[in-house]
């Protein structure tokens, strides 16, 4: 069975704002969870940051109407810095244009806190497979 992860306060409303600002397809607000230099790796082996992580955020937003779920499997803080292990599945408009589809992963993310914030410093939903 798995075991609860208990959060910090702040990271579990990071997390929580995080997915209320995806599924709302706000691609400002997302982007406004993540460090300066923060990297996106939403295509596997395809890291990217700054202007080009807003744009595809944007885009991926708009072009496939996301709606996700997350469950964090494990949490690591040490002092500014959390490694967060999240299991997630999301609904996305299917590629052929008719319906929806299912994906599902394991996310491994990296925040930092600038100012007394959790921001993503490395956000990689593939960065494990998936239990059965």
């Amino acid at each position: 069975m798995p075991k609860t992860v208990d959060l910090p306060k702040e990271l579990e409303e990071h997390l929580e704002s995080y997915v209320a600002a995806f599924n709302s397809h706000d691609a400002e607000n997302v982007n406004s969870h993540y460090t300066e230099a923060g990297i996106i790796v939403w295509e596997k082996g395809n890291p990217v940051s700054g202007e080009d992580r807003h744009a595809a955020i944007k885009e991926f937003l708009a072009a496939n109407q996301p709606r996700i779920e997350t469950d964090v499997r494990e949490a690591y803080v040490t002092g500014d810095t959390a490694l967060l292990v999240v299991d997630w599945t999301m609904e996305i408009n299917a590629e052929s244009g008719e319906g929806r589809e299912n994906l599902r992963g394991v996310g491994l993310d990296v925040l930092r806190k600038v100012n007394g914030v959790w921001l993503y410093a490395v956000d990689d939903p593939f960065g494990e497979e998936p239990r059965d």
